[in-house]
């Protein structure tokens, strides 16, 4: 177990004071059992209304309201964490499911619904990319997911992009190039082009080597990916940086869609060229 200190700023300046509107915030480490939540807490300049409420995927989301226009803007979040994900889990995938293709229960399989259809329609090159790491039928239902999950990183050079958006497949694919979250949903679509039920997680990277792809001095915002296996539950892959299991992750948020997952969204109203700079800074350290 490890005790971690995260502190997440994000800084908005503009030429001059702006309308801003409402902003939401995911910020909030999400609790599991292998990580638990000590403390949590949000500041804002200006000063501002928070409001929660909790998503359909049960995360915890923060909208903030402004009364007074404003040429800065200041989301400061701080939180403390246990970690006690193992660093080579074993996972006790129900028989039923060990070996692919397996069929998940019809109870499953409506609940897992949306986390079942691609995002992203691109024809049949991605169906086919994933196809050629199926070994034959039946195979290992883990091999064949640990597989995909090192082809992805194989396949696509990792570069830090700050601008907006996420890539589909294709475009990953194509360029060989792509962020922690364009692997991410590589990844996620490419199995569920298998039949898979996966979605992209959002959170924060813990690194104190600074060996690990996405790693930005101790920590970064991070994106990496899990699907769910009968028996195991949640199985946690990041094609980022080949790895399996949640350690040295804090995840934030889980998603159909990477984008609907982002820590900071909102507007401000002013001319086109008001904003002059963001920046994002943060640190996640025992």
């Amino acid at each position: 177990m490890v005790d971690l200190g995260i502190h997440h700023r994000t800084t908005y300046r503009y030429r001059q004071p702006v309308e801003l509107g409402p902003h939401r915030l995911m910020l909030r480490p999400r609790e599991a059992r292998d990580l638990r939540l000590r403390s949590s807490d949000i500041t804002v300049t200006p000063d501002a209304t928070v409001t929660w409420a909790s998503d359909v995927a049960g995360n915890a989301v923060a909208t903030v309201t402004f009364a007074t226009p404003s040429n800065t803007l200041v989301i400061d979040s701080a939180a403390q964490v246990e970690l006690s994900a193992a660093a080579y889990p074993v996972f006790d995938i129900a028989a039923s499911a060990s070996s692919f293709p397996f069929r998940y229960s019809d109870d499953e399989w409506t609940d897992l619904g949306g986390l079942t259809v691609r995002q992203y329609p691109d024809g049949d090159r991605l169906q086919n990319w994933a196809q050629g790491f199926v070994a034959g039928y039946p195979t290992d239902t883990l091999s064949l997911l640990k597989d995909i999950n090192a082809g992805v990183g194989a396949r696509v050079t990792y570069e830090a992009r700050e601008d907006e958006g996420t890539q589909s497949p294709s475009q990953t694919l194509s360029s060989g190039l792509g962020s922690c979250r364009d692997l991410a949903t590589l990844f996620v679509e490419a199995v569920r082009s298998l039949g898979f039920g996966a979605r992209a997680v959002s959170g924060y990277l813990h690194d104190p080597t600074r060996r690990m792809l996405g790693s930005a001095d101790a920590g970064s915002t991070h994106a990496w990916s899990e699907v769910y296996l009968p028996g195991a539950g949640w199985v946690t892959f990041d094609p980022t940086n080949g790895r399996v299991g949640g350690a040295n992750l804090i995840p934030v948020a889980v998603a159909r869609d990477i984008r609907q997952a982002m820590p900071v969204t909102g507007s401000f109203i002013g001319p086109a060229d008001a904003l002059l700079d963001m920046s994002v800074a943060v640190e996640v350290h025992d």
